[in-house]
Parts: structure tokens; sequence; C-alpha cells
């Protein structure tokens, strides 16, 4: 329905729908091909343990293409994984706030 007021985000909503990739070869070859099919789309976004690409398809749907690549093991080995919370670099200045909000387990 065009009349209709655009949804907004909240519990029960989808912000977007990720989709992986695991190599930045196969990164590189999704974000030729949306280049070459004329798709407008955010170009490459580093979030130090992988690479995004975002788009919205024609009805608004927000779409994220990932890789594996370099991964969750960036900064810290496998053995000692999930026993301190590990942040990327971009996240450092907001760990306060983050520990705050985390439920403890």
């Amino acid at each position: 329905e065009p009349d209709l007021p655009q949804a907004r985000e909240g519990a029960g909503g989808v912000h977007h729908l990720a989709l992986r990739t695991p190599t930045f070869a196969d990164y590189d070859a999704w974000a030729e091909r949306l280049r070459a099919a004329g798709y407008p789309n955010s170009g490459p976004v580093d979030r130090f343990y992988f690479r995004s690409l975002y788009l919205r398809e024609p009805n608004g749907i927000l779409i994220e293409i990932a890789t594996d690549e370099p991964g969750f093991a960036t900064d810290e080995p496998a053995e000692t994984m999930g026993e301190s919370l590990s942040l990327p670099p971009f996240l450092e200045g907001k760990r306060a706030q983050i520990e705050a909000g985390l439920k403890p387990l």
C-alpha cells in the first residue's frame, strides 16, 4: 500500500538482511556485480573484523554483504576468545557505555 506510513524499527522488526561472503575476492565480485548493474550502495565499510557493503532493494529493505575475513581471531587467540569483551577500534571510545548495557551471563 503506497499510502501507508513507513514502518518504524522496534521489537519484532527486522533491521537488515546480512549475506555472507567467505573471502574478500567473493565480496569484490559481488561489489562489481552491483556496480555493473547500477545498484547504488555504500561502498566498502571496514568493520575491523569483517568488511561490509550496504544497499537497499526496491522495497526499501536494507541488505548487507559481509565477509568472513579477516575474522574474529584478528585481535585475540581462539583459545581465549570470549573471556573478555573485545571491541573493534572504532567502538573503544564507547567501551564503558557498552559494558554498562550488558546483562550478566
